[in-house]
């Protein structure tokens, strides 16, 4: 009944006959289970990966099963996790996907059907002031920079006025670290005051702009985007980048809204600082996911550290997976070696 939760049958019977029975030791559970001793440890084993025991405050008592009600939403919490990680990899998947695009046609020296190669910065601007002049409908972007400069939100302005009075739908994705920026926070308040729509996430795999869902421009380099650009018409490319757009946009958060918090009290900026430190990133290569300064970075890490009562990175990401922050990456066996469950 419960293998959609991540226990096998062994391990919720043993789970069951530890809540029935809390002072049996190994050897009881396994004979009123009926299996062998090394199946029980195996199911120990699994039971003490997904925390559902816990030391017992008793004396001599070894581990006992954690109570239903808390066990059961620590499973949950868990499988969400897993399912977010696993989200995050397809969205990052697609992303990829787009930039071999990108990069492979960037490559070639004759075109390929459905794409245009953009070369420089100048030949970029003028291709996306064409579609801007000619589109109907939509313009969706990813704009992963993190803070605009002045200078770009007043060339912006009056384009986007333009569109947003023509009836043109606009919805733009932001990194978070937008919002501590007071003149990028008013310029995107002055748009959604003339109908555009803004969100944020704490990071975006790839810059990219999709015209009427037919269209769309992406970088040939993430590291340089004025170096090149692509731009890719063909239906199965254009599915999948609104595929990456759209379930991007729903879990965005809307730009007048405060930054949400997870369970254990972290914005997703901190979330995702925490992963990639687990991950083994530098301050700078997470700065770069941020769109935040070098020194940024490191404070968001430093103040993670203390939170979790950390000395060293590693032992950040191990305390923040003992502690449900981060879904573990892989099962570690704790030790059974007497006849008290999960001792």
């Amino acid at each position: 009944m419960l293998t959609l939760l991540g226990l096998d049958a062994d391990a919720e019977a043993v789970y069951r006959a530890m809540l029935a029975h809390p002072d049996d030791g190994l050897t009881a559970l396994c004979g009123r289970l009926g299996i062998a001793e090394v199946t029980g440890r195996r199911a120990l084993d699994q039971l003490s990966e997904l925390a559902l025991l816990r030391p017992s405050h008793e004396p001599g008592r070894g581990l006992q099963a954690v109570s239903p009600d808390v066990g059961m939403e620590l499973l949950l919490a868990r499988q969400q996790a897993e399912l977010a990680a696993h989200q995050q990899r397809i969205e990052e998947s697609r992303a990829a996907a787009a930039q071999l695009i990108a990069e492979y046609a960037d490559s070639r020296s004759a075109p390929s059907p459905g794409v245009e190669q953009l070369t420089g910065l100048d030949q970029i601007r003028d291709r996306l002031t064409t579609l801007t002049r000619e589109v109907r409908t939509e313009v969706m972007t990813f704009a992963p920079d993190g803070e605009h400069t002045r200078g770009s939100i007043e060339a912006a302005r009056p384009l986007n006025e333009q569109l947003l009075g023509r009836g043109v739908r606009l919805r733009t994705i932001y990194l978070d670290s937008v919002r501590n920026s007071p003149h990028t926070a008013e310029y995107v308040d002055w748009l959604a005051a003339q109908g555009g729509q803004v969100r944020t996430v704490p990071t975006l795999p790839i810059r990219m702009i999709i015209v009427d869902r037919a269209t769309a421009v992406i970088p040939t380099r993430s590291d340089d985007t004025a170096a090149g650009a692509v731009l890719l018409t063909g239906d199965g490319t254009l599915t999948a980048l609104c595929a990456l757009f759209e379930t991007t946009w729903a879990t965005a958060e809307p730009f007048g809204n405060a930054v949400p918090r997870d369970p254990q009290g972290l914005t997703g900026s901190e979330a995702t600082t925490l992963r990639l430190l687990a991950e083994g990133h530098t301050d700078e290569a997470i700065a770069k996911r941020l769109g935040v300064s070098h020194r940024t970075a490191r404070r968001i890490a430093t103040g993670l550290m203390e939170r979790l009562n950390a000395r060293s990175r590693f032992e950040a990401g191990v305390r923040a997976v003992q502690q449900g922050w981060l879904p573990a990456v892989a099962p570690v066996a704790p030790s059974t070696g007497s006849d008290t469950p999960g001792v």
